[in-house]
């Protein structure tokens, strides 16, 4: 198992157009993927849960994987918060 923490600069957080770009990355991969903010936790490949955590500017989430790429799902899921939702992986149509 694979996890990191990261602060969410976006200004609307983990909301739309952000999350479900922030799916679409997670489902690329066969490992499991986990977002959690305090307390609670959701499944990174479902949209709905993912913006029910109501992650907003500033706000610290947990990105966990488990699974045979757990290290590259972790390292892009990352990547993409850290640089503002621009760094979208080219197998993720927009």
């Amino acid at each position: 198992m694979k996890e990191t923490t990261v602060v969410v600069k976006n200004e609307t957080g983990l909301h739309s157009r952000p999350a479900d770009v922030f799916v679409r990355t997670a489902k690329l991969y066969q490992s499991s993927v986990e977002i959690r903010k305090g307390e609670k936790s959701a499944n990174a490949k479902a949209i709905l849960k993912v913006i029910l955590l109501n992650v907003c500017e500033n706000d610290e989430v947990v990105i966990k994987a488990d699974g045979p790429d757990e290290e590259e799902a972790v390292a892009d899921l990352r990547a993409l918060v850290e640089s503002d939702f621009t760094a979208v992986n080219p197998k993720v149509r927009i």
